[in-house]
């Protein structure tokens, strides 16, 4: 056993203490101790600190716990690991329970705040859950919402504000799924729809029908279309080319002139402003040129159709108010709904046709390569029969039905 003179004059090299236990030195000086032991017919090392802060009597205590280590069969370098990974373990189950619901929420909502498509998803996320889910289980760490948590959310609204509880179940479980990605919960998550709420809840389409948007009834375009351009508000603007388009309100509204080709006759809405993502190629027949003549004269933006007090788009709000004052009862996106109705039942146009000028999805994607090529022109004559439909007739002119496009 090395005296407390031989180790302050140890020079480099292994000098033996007791029973494994080693001082090693450095070439510059540095001393610390080493622990040898065989096991299972394979010689190893274990460092167990320097001099400075592991004195002699501590070093050979934990050497004495690494022999017995070793006459039970257990590997010191192992062991030593293991317990590691099981305090980490630990520090990060305390990290965890740190965490609350609401905070996780916010990380989730921050984390995927860009690549939501607008300003209004985001509200509708923090709105829905400020006012249904945080009451419950704001405060809670997220790593013990459990069933009983998200059942006392959604059971109050389930059969009565069925679309906006399957919603808030759906938020539920992302933001859950995103927690346990970063190793803040384990175990299943509590808010999955399949093979298990589904197990606990009644199916949506069981309790609620599915609420449509009101829409006029594209018979009464004639009628509405005049009483329409009577007001003279670039809100109205907005709306008749929103009707002779078949696009979203969203798209209309944040629609600038640099997605705008007159002579050609084009609106190309980039994917980024797109539901599904993919640009949208939209062809203008002359009533929606003529809209945008109009529009010319008060352009002070980017805008198509900017707000008259500021620099940016018009609001929704702004159609609502609209035809709550000219038509009561029915909604903008009301309209691509009179437009699909009128293609089905007055026209022979293929139903792929229609669904691809609202930029609905059609069909696999042989059957959407297939047709992409001559479609757009096939459209642009759609859109123009739906313009002849929408304008007031002179005198009793019965419109006559479509034939078949070629190739149909």
């Amino acid at each position: 056993m090395l005296t407390e003179l031989k180790i302050k004059h140890a020079g480099p090299g292994m000098h033996l203490d007791a029973s494994g236990l080693y001082l090693q030195v450095t070439a510059a000086g540095a001393k610390s101790w080493i622990f040898r032991y065989q096991l299972n017919k394979r010689r190893r090392e274990m460092g167990i600190g320097p001099l400075a802060t592991v004195p002699a009597k501590e070093a050979r205590r934990r050497a004495a716990e690494m022999r017995v280590l070793v006459a039970a069969g257990i590997d010191p370098i192992d062991e030593r690991q293991r317990l590691a990974a099981q305090e980490a373990e630990r520090q990060a189950q305390q990290a965890a329970h740190a965490v609350t619901f609401k905070e996780a929420a916010e990380e989730y909502i921050e984390a995927n705040r860009a690549g939501w498509r607008n300003a209004k998803h985001v509200q509708q996320w923090e709105n829905t859950l400020a006012t249904y889910v945080y009451p419950v289980c704001g405060v809670l760490p997220v790593a013990e919402v459990s069933d009983t948590h998200v059942l006392e959310v959604l059971t109050p609204i389930w059969t009565t504000k069925t679309e906006t509880a399957r919603r808030i179940q759906g938020r539920i479980e992302n933001i859950l799924d995103a927690a346990k990605a970063r190793k803040l919960r384990s175990g299943e998550n509590p808010a999955r729809w399949r093979g298990h709420l589904d197990k606990l809840l009644p199916k949506p389409s069981k309790v609620a029908q599915v609420e449509h948007h009101p829409a006029l009834p594209y018979a009464q375009m004639r009628e509405f279309l005049p009483k329409l351009r009577d007001v003279d508000v670039v809100s109205a603007l907005a709306l008749e080319f929103l009707i002779l388009t078949a696009a979203r309100s969203g798209e209309v509204l944040k629609a600038t002139w640099q997605e705008i080709d007159e002579q050609a006759g084009t609106w190309t809405i980039p994917a980024a402003r797109m539901k599904a993502g993919k640009a949208h190629r939209v062809p203008l027949s002359d009533a929606a040129l003529a809209v945008l003549e109009k529009a010319k004269a008060i352009r002070h933006t980017d805008y198509l159709f900017p707000s008259v007090r500021t620099r940016s788009a018009m609001s929704d709000m702004s159609l609502t108010m609209l035809l709550r004052r000219i038509h009561p009862g029915i909604t903008a996106h009301g309209f691509r709904s009179s437009f699909r109705d009128w293609a089905a039942e007055q026209t022979t146009y293929p139903g792929e046709m229609a669904e691809m000028a609202l930029a609905h999805a059609v069909g696999n994607k042989v059957e959407a390569a297939y047709r992409r090529g001559d479609m757009f022109e096939r459209r642009r004559q759609m859109m123009q029969d739906w313009v002849t439909w929408c304008e007031p007739q002179q005198g009793n002119v019965i419109p006559i039905r479509n034939k078949p496009a070629a190739g149909y």
